[in-house]
């Protein structure tokens, strides 16, 4: 989520930034300055997204052993009617919320009925089950396998066992304290007849949650026969465990509502400005960190408890009622999202677990859990491809999703595109602000860049026509991201090892050449037979074919691999490639240049300081480079930020780049994916604006940013052409890398499809060199008379060293 750090309420004299209030003062301070410094805390932890759960409610029994006098949803056994949901009950809930893109299962139930309801037992016996929450453990469990619906549990009071086996089924649970005043329990208050609301029995429950490690969601009802200093008591006493534990990920500040057929039908329900107080001094008493939530349905003024400090409406199911409060429908999303944004914010979808603690699932998740809240989750942590966004990832054949606008503008993005339009160096916060648009915002950041773009280069977009040679995907390595690359003999994923024949490698070369092609690139796997001679004897074979190809070839792994065994420094390996024919190098190997992500996707390749090492060497010796990232597997967007300026600021230095081309993870077939540790690639907002804050991040150093159409598809290249993107890159003839991780977009894009699809945005069509010079007439021409190309030869693996004479 954004951190504008910037206060549209500043907050008044009498509290200064960061100090901490006293009881005294909350209850002494005006309700303005209140709302005003809850307001800004709120914005500077937050920025504008305000987050939903889109779930599904289900009551897995109203049968309860506690008599609270404002409860609806409890009630004793009926004649007729079950005590508990079927497992087909369940699951019809829990399907159709799947169906209506929900992510979240909220299982309701009262507190333990059997030590007070015999039909409960009997009920739980035929159900095979002993308690209320084993029957729950099972039920969890259940969705999970079969809809992928993230369970959350409100199970009332649990002793530490019962929690630590609902952490195996759940990725959150919850438990209103409601309040902190064992006053409410005397004969005639709201508690009575409830021994599960003793306060001490519930903060002893939630302690338990934090000593286990589960995300929790607690909170106060408020309006019950409660003074406003025994609300002050139970955010403290809240407050106090969290800082112990730092469990609680959101606070739901909820005002009693008055119901018919209850002891308290006719209490008063507690005002708006006695709402709005609580939820300030909500805010003020846990900072800007912490979630706070007001539920939507149980008051329509969205725009006031936006102004005093919440940033959450809690669960919202398009499926189920809200079964604590059937007389209360759920707003519809979309008047939701309105209200929401002429109150400056944006509605945006998150998961039942809070982003800060799916960023550490070894921590705060079972390992079961950890899987399928990942694949759900975009690169803050949010719920990924919600609503109009559609279920989309980078390589699928689906129409592309469309974002919505709705939503209010971020003053944050506004003030980072002012501040980079007038020169300002780009920095890290920069960089994630803008990767942090949202609804209006990401239409914004993508017109400056095409702005940018066109100022740079105009209307031209340009291409290339090559053809890749992957020469091997026999690799030493085992990067989780790779579903090219194979163990010697090693067949569990597409395709058969192969080690070409050189001949293969100049028959390729040769029909590249009489297809109008100027250029071959040519990268493959560490085979560990190979050797610097190896890479040098390639470039020599194809040079010798067809010596007036531009030979771009060679990640930086390779060119490390070779130097280190022939024992050459890397000046001196990358020199005699010069020497060989190579003309420039592919800047691949890079996926994300950081060791942080580096140690999870590819710990045994090379470090950011090696690949970097390599770049700059090319770039001394005159050999020109592009340069690549590879995003949205288990990256955040602080580590693209880091990623964008470690290449600009090289680029400072040498000016040996010539493009940047983002690469969108293609998750299907990577093993890393398979295994349940990545995410499915970044989402369609977040591929655009990766396209488009390369253009504004890496302005004027980089001049020219290339989209993949063989990730994105021609649909969704020409959508990057219109955030910043000038280049098509290449035409291919044969792309084996993405296909083996599961795109479907083809193997090779003819110039004419190239020129069409740019012809389509009402641009210019260039085909250009691989340094982005003219290409000759011959060439041009050569490209319209292309044959179709003949089938390419696999050639097995074989015992003899490559780099021995073909």
């Amino acid at each position: 989520m954004t951190n504008t750090g910037i206060n549209d309420h500043p907050p008044a004299d009498r509290f200064s930034p960061g100090e901490a209030i006293s009881r005294e003062a909350l209850l002494s301070a005006p309700l303005a300055d209140l709302l005003a410094r809850a307001a800004a805390l709120r914005d500077a932890g937050h920025g504008t997204v305000q987050t939903y759960s889109p779930k599904v409610f289900i009551p897995l029994t109203q049968l309860c052993r506690d008599s609270c006098h404002y409860c609806t949803f409890a009630h004793p056994p009926r004649k007729g009617e079950r005590a508990y949901l079927t497992r087909e009950e369940v699951l019809a809930i829990a399907r159709a919320g799947a169906q209506q893109g929900c992510a979240e299962a909220l299982f309701t139930l009262g507190d333990k009925p059997e030590l007070r309801y015999r039909a409960a037992r009997e009920e739980l016996a035929a159900l095979g089950h002993e308690t209320t929450l084993s029957y729950l453990a099972e039920m969890c469990e259940l969705v999970l396998r079969e809809t992928g619906l993230l369970p959350h549990v409100n199970a009332g009071v649990m002793g530490a066992a019962e929690i630590a086996a609902l952490r195996k089924v759940s990725v959150s649970q919850g438990l209103m304290l409601e309040t902190a005043s064992p006053r409410l329990m005397a004969k005639g208050a709201a508690h009575h007849g409830s021994p599960d609301k003793d306060p001490a029995v519930r903060l002893e429950t939630i302690r338990l949650a934090g000593e286990s490690a589960v995300p929790f969601t607690t909170g106060i009802l408020i309006g019950i026969g409660e003074t406003r200093a025994e609300r002050l008591d139970a955010l403290f006493a809240l407050k106090a465990l969290h800082d112990r534990h730092g469990h609680i990920q959101e606070i739901i500040v909820q005002n009693f509502r008055a119901k018919p057929g209850t002891r308290m039908a006719d209490a008063p329900e507690p005002d708006l400005a006695d709402h709005l107080w609580t939820i300030a001094a909500a805010r003020i008493i846990f900072g800007a960190g912490m979630s706070i939530q007001a539920p939507p349905n149980l008051r329509a003024e969205h725009a006031a408890l936006i102004g005093a400090g919440i940033n959450d409406w809690g669960g919202i199911s398009p499926v189920t009622a809200d079964h604590v409060n059937p007389e209360a429908p759920w707003p519809h999303i979309d008047d939701l999202a309105r209200d929401t944004a002429l109150a400056g914010r944006t509605l945006v979808p998150r998961l039942g677990i809070y982003p800060a603690y799916l960023a550490r699932p070894g921590t705060w998740l079972d390992p079961a859990l950890a899987t399928p809240a990942t694949r759900l989750s975009d690169s803050h942590g949010l719920m990924r491809n919600a609503g109009r966004e559609g279920d989309w990832s980078p390589g699928a054949i689906r129409p592309l999703p469309a974002l919505s606008p709705e939503g209010a503008h971020d003053p944050a993005v506004a003030s980072v595109l002012a501040s980079l339009a007038g020169g300002a160096e780009p920095d890290a916060a920069m960089a994630i602000t803008l990767f942090g648009a949202r609804g209006p915002d990401v239409a914004l950041v993508c017109a400056a860049a095409d702005r940018l773009r066109w100022e740079t280069a105009g209307d031209t977009v340009s291409w290339v026509v090559n053809r890749n040679i992957n020469y091997t995907n026999i690799c030493l390595h085992k990067c989780g991201f790779c579903a090219f690359s194979k163990g010697r003999g090693h067949e569990s994923l597409r395709g058969q090892p192969y080690d070409l024949d050189l001949a293969e490698v100049t028959r390729r070369a040769r029909e590249a050449w009489e297809r109008g092609a100027t250029e071959v690139c040519m990268q493959g796997g560490i085979h560990p037979h190979y050797t610097g001679d190896t890479y040098l004897a390639l470039l020599r074979a194809v040079k010798e074919a067809v010596p007036g190809l531009h030979v771009h070839a060679f990640s930086p792994l390779e060119v490390w691999h070779g130097a280190q065994t022939l024992g050459l420094s890397l000046a001196e390996y990358l020199a005699r490639l010069k020497d060989a024919g190579l003309a420039s190098l592919p800047g691949t190997a890079a996926e994300i240049l950081d060791d942080e992500v580096r140690a999870v996707i590819c710990p045994d390749k090379l470090d950011t300081a090696q690949w970097f090492a390599v770049m700059e060497a090319a770039h001394a010796l005159g050999l020109r480079t592009t340069a690549t990232i590879m995003f949205g597997h288990v990256e955040r967007p602080v580590h693209w930020a880091r990623h964008l300026l470690r290449i600009r600021a090289l680029q400072a230095r040498t000016g040996g780049f010539t493009e940047f081309v983002p690469l969108p993870f293609v998750h299907m077939e990577a093993p890393m994916y398979l295994k349940g540790a990545a995410r499915r690639g970044p989402t369609w907002r977040e591929t655009l604006l990766m396209h488009a804050v390369a253009r504004l991040v890496l302005h004027p150093l980089i001049g020219n940013i290339q989209t993949s159409w063989v990730k994105l598809g021609p649909e969704g290249a020409a959508a990057c052409l219109q955030a910043g993107v000038n280049d098509l890159g290449g035409t291919l003839m044969n792309e084996s890398i993405s296909r083996a991780a599961g795109t479907g977009h083809g193997q090779e894009m003819p110039p004419h499809a190239m020129e069409a699809l740019i012809g389509s945005l009402g641009r210019q069509s260039r085909q250009r060199s691989t340094l982005y010079g003219s290409v000759p007439a011959e060439r041009r021409e050569a490209t319209r008379s292309a044959g179709d190309l003949a089938e390419i030869v696999l050639t097995p693996v074989r015992s003899r060293r490559q780099s021995e004479p073909a």
